[in-house]
């Protein structure tokens, strides 16, 4: 099940890096392009867009399955490493002459 769940978040990491890349900055024109006034720049920001969606709904995804994942290694029960490890043996001390 774990497995599954890391196979999931590593799948929604890469296609929120995708989407994120896909998307243009904010006031891209032709005219903000070659230095020119904007009037996107002072302007209302638009309408969201699909890809916007998708960001956040990736985004919200990601964020819940990196908690489900961090609850889940809180719970495990598993020991620690070195308490699986046999206690070593004291050196004999040496012999005295």
């Amino acid at each position: 099940m774990v497995t599954a769940v890391v196979i999931l978040q590593v799948a929604i990491s890469v296609l929120l890096v995708l989407v994120v890349l896909i998307q243009g900055g904010e006031n891209v024109d032709m005219a903000a392009a070659f230095g020119g006034a904007s009037q996107a720049a002072f302007g209302p920001r638009g309408a969201v867009t699909t890809i916007q969606k998708i960001t956040w709904v990736l985004a919200a995804l990601f964020m819940i399955v990196a908690m489900t994942l961090t609850i889940w290694s809180g719970r495990t029960g598993s020991a620690s490493v070195l308490s699986k490890t046999p206690p070593k043996a004291a050196p004999a001390a040496p012999a005295k002459k």
